[in-house]
């Protein structure tokens, strides 16, 4: 059981310091004036950074492009220039909720907790709090071990915006990280019925219910709605992510009938 729990403290922590910039960028999507470079989940090809560069480099105060520039990089594995273009949005945007909290989220994933921590704080007006913020330092908290703080954050967060998919995923795998699976698949199913949520929301489902041995519909969920590429990236997604901690192959034999 322990070395179970470490695998799944490490894949939530894995998933917990991707989700929060993608989800942040889509919510600027609906207000986009002119057309943006593609970002897709997953590994994102290095001409899309450079087409996300040059947009920032045109224009450093544009903080969709600031935010998409940092996840093309982190993508790419360029943390720390992730965080270099985000500590240049802050000074370009210092009142600027998702750029702080994109920023926040930058440094936690370069290992920076109390930094990141710092950031999100300063930027916190506490008269009125944005759930972007409070999502993301409840993120952090859960990163430096603190669940039981963490949970009463996203609490918070989801009063200012019932049922946001945002903080509905990350409470979800915030239950992962401590093993409460089926809390944790009670969540991540509520997220997925809103129609804001994304494909990120429905792959950490499907973790969920692999994690439990629920493998069959790991995949109908995974894979649900989908076209074909899509779809099998999902599958690949999944299939990683388990292998974290080397339970897919247990589990799918779990899952086969018994002859």
């Amino acid at each position: 059981m322990g070395t179970r729990r470490f695998g799944l403290r490490r894949t939530a922590r894995i998933l917990l310091l991707t989700v929060a910039a993608g989800v942040v960028l889509g919510g600027c999507q609906a207000r986009r004036s002119a057309p943006s470079p593609e970002l897709t989940t997953g590994s994102v090809p290095r001409q899309n950074a450079e087409a996300w560069g040059r947009r920032f480099e045109s224009n450093p105060s544009d903080r969709e492009a600031a935010i998409g520039y940092a996840q093309a990089l982190r993508a790419n594995g360029q943390t720390a220039q992730a965080v270099a273009v985000l500590q240049r949005a802050v000074l370009q945007n210092p009142r600027d909720g998702m750029v702080a909290s994109a920023y926040g989220k930058a440094l936690a994933a370069n290992g920076d907790f109390q930094e990141a921590l710092k950031v999100i704080r300063r930027s916190t007006d506490p008269t009125a709090p944005d759930w972007r913020l409070l999502s993301a330092e409840a993120a952090i908290q859960d990163q430096l071990g603190n669940p039981a703080e963490a949970r009463r954050i996203y609490f918070e967060a989801l009063k200012i915006a019932p049922n946001e998919p945002t903080i509905l995923n990350n409470l979800g795998l915030s239950y992962v990280l401590t093993n409460e699976l089926p809390a944790a698949e009670k969540v991540l199913r509520q997220a997925v019925a809103s129609p804001q949520a994304d494909a990120r929301v429905r792959q950490n489902l499907a973790l969920a219910l692999g994690l439990q041995g629920k493998f069959a519909e790991a995949e109908k969920v995974a894979t649900a709605a989908l076209p074909p590429a899509e779809a099998a990236e999902n599958m690949a997604y999944l299939k990683t992510m388990m292998s974290q901690q080397n339970t897919w192959k247990q589990i799918k034999a779990a899952d086969r009938p018994k002859s």
